[in-house]
């Protein structure tokens, strides 16, 4: 099941998000404290941010970040999928599929002229389902992606 974060998930998206941040693209360890305010910041004030979790038999296996902003070739706002995780025992059951799906979805109802987001060279899996999913690359230095809407 794929949903919006509520006040309950707080402390076990920390949990993913640390593997997400530490353990996959090995960056420090940010303080546990920071990770909550920005999850909590996003349940305060939607219009900055958006986070979207995958639960199976009550427990969280992924989870997708968008952020807005304005691009201002198009002057009109945009969203930025930041962020799209799924643990490693959750792999292998589309469950990035519907994270990117929902987060697709929720940008274009909500009227953001596109949904843009980036990933590493190297990082093969997430272009697979980048492009399966018709994102289509948009820079050489990053691996750019954007779907207009």
């Amino acid at each position: 099941m794929i949903r919006r974060v509520n006040e309950k998930d707080v402390d076990a998206l920390i949990h993913l998000m640390y593997q997400y941040i530490v353990d996959f693209y090995r960056r420090p360890r940010p303080d546990e404290k920071d990770v909550r305010e920005l999850i909590k910041l996003l349940l305060i004030h939607p219009e900055r941010g958006i986070q979207f979790v995958a639960e199976e038999d009550g427990k969280l296996i992924g989870f997708s970040t968008l952020y807005f902003t304005f691009s201002t070739t198009r002057v009109k706002e945009i969203a930025i999928l930041n962020d799209l995780f799924v643990a490693p025992d959750a792999r292998g059951k589309k469950v990035g599929e519907q994270l990117f799906k929902e987060s697709l979805t929720f940008s274009k109802i909500h009227g953001y002229a596109a949904m843009t987001w980036e990933t590493a060279h190297d990082n093969y899996h997430a272009q697979s389902l980048y492009e399966k999913m018709g994102g289509k690359q948009t820079n050489s230095e990053w691996l750019n992606y954007e779907i207009s809407f």
